[in-house]
């Protein structure tokens, strides 16, 4: 009985995603005019990573739209904890949008995410990662978090670099209502780290395997590398505007 829930739960979620990306597309594509390049470089089928920079919320709505697989995301709890109106339709348009909601408080949370990314690609589906953890605060790319190498390595997947690009310009940090101007969207070739195989054990290697991908996405982007993390430098202006 709860195996048929779920299933029937995962199809309703499919034909909203569909019925949401044919609305959507035609009306973003008229109105931002995404310049997408490398779309080809994407496989038809089987699991795939797809790791992004991440410059602003609206990150989550151009990049699935322009590929033509579905991509889920692994996306903050509080995005579908809303209550009322609002916060129905807020868990509706997220889960439309292939996001999953994901406990990011850190340990056991972690192992969580990390099964739900997992348990995505072992059903040959896209999972898209954001490697920084969250959205860059000033439009600079940050460190990346190990996470995304440790599922790449567990799961056996190709990761594709997927630059976002002006993103930030459309929707600033702290904007709800977006600005009309062009985007763009850059995939890169496939990043295979099968000679890292049974190694997910090793900090140093899963340091390695996320400085590659960060690279990358710093080359597709053309964005300025900040070796901190964007979390600890949003953690120290909240603390400079307390003092203040």
């Amino acid at each position: 009985m709860a195996s048929r829930k779920k299933r029937s739960m995962v199809q309703g979620d499919k034909v909203a995603y569909g019925l949401l990306k044919s609305f959507l597309l035609p009306v973003l594509t008229l109105l931002f005019r995404p310049k997408v390049k490398g779309l080809r470089n994407v496989p038809a089928t089987g699991p795939v990573i797809i790791a992004s920079n991440h410059l602003s919320f609206s990150d989550s709505i151009f990049m699935p739209l322009v590929v033509p697989r579905k991509v889920t995301f692994l996306a903050k709890s509080e995005y579908f904890t809303g209550k009322g109106i609002k916060g129905t339709l807020s868990r509706w348009f997220f889960k439309s949008t292939g996001q999953l909601p994901i406990d990011r408080s850190g340990g056991k949370a972690s192992e969580a995410a990390l099964n739900t990314g997992l348990d995505v690609l072992s059903q040959g589906q896209l999972l898209g990662i954001y490697p920084e953890g969250t959205r860059s605060p000033d439009g600079r790319l940050f460190r990346g978090r190990t996470g995304i190498a440790r599922m790449v390595l567990e799961a056996k997947v190709p990761v594709f670099p997927v630059a976002m690009i002006d993103t930030e310009k459309v929707q600033p940090i702290g904007k709800r209502l977006p600005r009309i101007r062009r985007i763009g969207v850059i995939v890169g070739q496939p990043l295979d780290f099968s000679r890292f195989a049974g190694m997910e054990g090793d900090r140093l290697v899963l340091r390695a395997v996320t400085d590659e991908i960060t690279y990358e996405l710093m080359k597709l982007s053309g964005q300025e590398y900040v070796d901190v993390y964007a979390s600890t430098l949003k953690g120290s202006k909240r603390s400079s505007a307390q003092e203040a």
